[in-house]
This record gives C-alpha cells, structure tokens and sequence, in this order.
C-alpha cells in the first residue's frame, strides 16, 4: 500500500507554517506574506483604496504559494486563528486539481510549534 502525503498547515494572515507529516521527525516550512505593517502605513497615505488593492493582491500571492505546495500532498490539514485558512480554501476549492485532496479545515489558537505539532499528530492519527 502507497503511503499517503499528508500536511499540515497552521495560517494567519501574515504567516504559514508548513509541517510535513509524511517526514519523521515532521519539517517545518515557513511562508510569509508580504503585506507588512510599513505597506500598509505607505499605502494609507496615498488612498484607502490603494492600501486595500496592494494587500489583496499581496495575499492573493500568499495563497497561490500555498497552494502550489498542497498540490503535491494527498490530505492536508489547514488551521489557524483566522479566516486566513477560509479563505485560502475557497481559493482552491473549485480548481480540478485539488479535487483528490482531501482538505481538513480547523480552527485554532495561536501555537508554538510543538502545539502546532502534536495538532497535526491528532488529526492524522485521528482521522
């Protein structure tokens, strides 16, 4: 029997965590937004508007780098503090090419790694 891959994802809006599950000990991978503080501060003195674009298209950039990394995975846990991981999912959910992975959604606190750990631990070895 082939081993499924299997990830876990814990995300907010400013960074991902990447732990693959399939690798003993699991390997941490770090991805991170780049809508940062001084951006937006940059951004809100030329218009609102403008501000909201650039951290649009900066997430938008977040989430298809993500993305491009759950495609090599059969099952992935995305979880986290925020809408992030929603909003992440509905970024992929209706791309055929995710439509084999199977996507676990949770929400979270924020964790340390070790937490962030045995949470992807659980939920593989639970579900």
């Amino acid at each position: 029997m082939i081993e499924k891959t299997k990830i876990g994802i814990w995300m907010d809006h400013s960074f991902a965590n990447l732990m693959d599950y399939s690798t003993n000990p699991m390997q941490t991978k770090t991805i991170e937004c780049n809508f940062t503080h001084e951006d937006k501060e940059e951004a809100l003195k030329r218009s609102e508007s403008v501000m909201h674009n650039k951290k649009q298209n900066e997430l938008s950039e977040y989430y298809k780098e993500i993305a491009k990394i759950i495609k090599q995975y059969d099952e992935v846990l995305i979880f986290g503090p925020t809408d992030a991981k929603i909003e992440l999912y509905n970024t992929i959910k209706d791309d055929l090419a995710y439509a084999k992975i199977k996507i676990g959604i949770k929400p979270a606190d924020k964790m340390t790694e070790n937490q962030q750990y045995a949470f992807v631990r659980t939920y593989f070895t639970t579900n």
